[in-house]
């Protein structure tokens, strides 16, 4: 086949990548992969430049043959990394360090997160990132709280000439920013952007931004993943810790009945009242009787 052939046939070989990393078993996630990669290559026809925002599907100039097959060589191990077992913690990290690692343009990169009514930075791979953040912050404009706002890329080819953000692109130009990619989003419950910062003007090809729209759509879906994982493992550690109470409460009823010779709703009774009394979680009384063999204390007898 020639090279062309193969190469053309690169999306139909990423899909197959997708569905291998993510697992045929699991649908649900198979199927949100699919959707963002079809939105990815999208982006791999599209580019922007530094007056405009770009949409998820507008904009950007076509990726020659030969860069599209060096993008599909490298998201195969993207995708495994971003996958493996870890928590939204560790997964927003290998995002960061991943832009930096695959990326040409990027000097540095960080993730913004809506955190109630605040915008923080979890992670980051330089302590610049944190200072052009909290410019973003102090003077309430800048590309990446842009593309939180509306959802779209925002890219500044140069902010030494970018009109958009005056009082952002001053201080930014002072600190030693002059490209900035910024790029929403969209995990189910995590909103915010994956922000890509240059020291260079016009640091970020049509390769690069194509390499970060694809990173972004994996990275909203692998959080989601993780999400859903620490989920899973915060519902299973719950229904253990209830279930452990739930027998520590009935060997202590089982107690209080033998020795007192009292039902199981009096024996209750006297562990609700010591809780009461002591200010402690019933299971905690509970527990101190099953250690030490003490009866609860109850407080005064009540007067009949």
């Amino acid at each position: 086949m020639a090279t062309g052939d193969k190469t053309a046939n690169r999306p139909k070989e990423i899909e197959g990548m997708v569905k291998e990393v993510v697992g045929e078993a699991n649908d649900d996630h198979y199927l949100k992969a699919k959707a963002m990669l079809t939105t990815a290559k999208g982006n791999l026809k599209l580019g922007g430049v530094g007056g405009k925002a770009m949409e998820f599907g507008e904009g950007l100039p076509a990726v020659d043959r030969d860069a599209l097959s060096e993008i599909a060589l490298n998201f195969s191990e993207t995708a495994r990394i971003l996958f493996s077992p870890g928590s939204v913690t560790d997964t927003l990290a290998s995002v960061v360090d991943l832009a930096v690692a695959t990326i040409e343009g990027c000097d540095f990169a960080g993730i913004f997160l809506i955190d109630g009514d605040l915008v923080t930075t979890p992670v980051h791979t330089d302590p610049i990132v944190v200072a052009v953040d909290v410019l973003q912050h102090q003077t309430g404009e800048g590309p990446c709280l842009d593309a939180i706002a509306h959802r779209l890329i925002f890219y500044a080819d140069d902010l030494d000439n970018d009109p958009r953000w005056p009082h952002f692109a001053a201080h930014a130009t002072t600190a030693g920013i002059r490209s900035v990619l910024a790029l929403p989003l969209a995990a189910d419950s995590h909103l915010g952007a994956l922000n890509l910062y240059a020291r260079s003007p016009a640091a970020f090809g049509v390769v690069d931004r194509a390499k970060a729209a694809i990173l972004a759509s994996l990275a909203s879906l692998a959080l989601t993943v993780a999400q859903s994982h620490e989920d899973e493992e915060r519902r299973a550690h719950n229904f253990h810790a209830a279930l452990a109470s739930r027998e520590t409460i009935g060997e202590a009823l089982g107690i209080l009945m033998e020795r007192e010779r009292i039902t199981a709703g009096q024996a209750f009774e006297m562990l609700r009242r010591a809780s009461q009394h002591l200010n402690v979680k019933l299971r905690e009384v509970a527990q101190n009787l099953v250690d030490t063999g003490e009866d609860p204390d109850t407080g005064p007898s009540r007067s009949r």
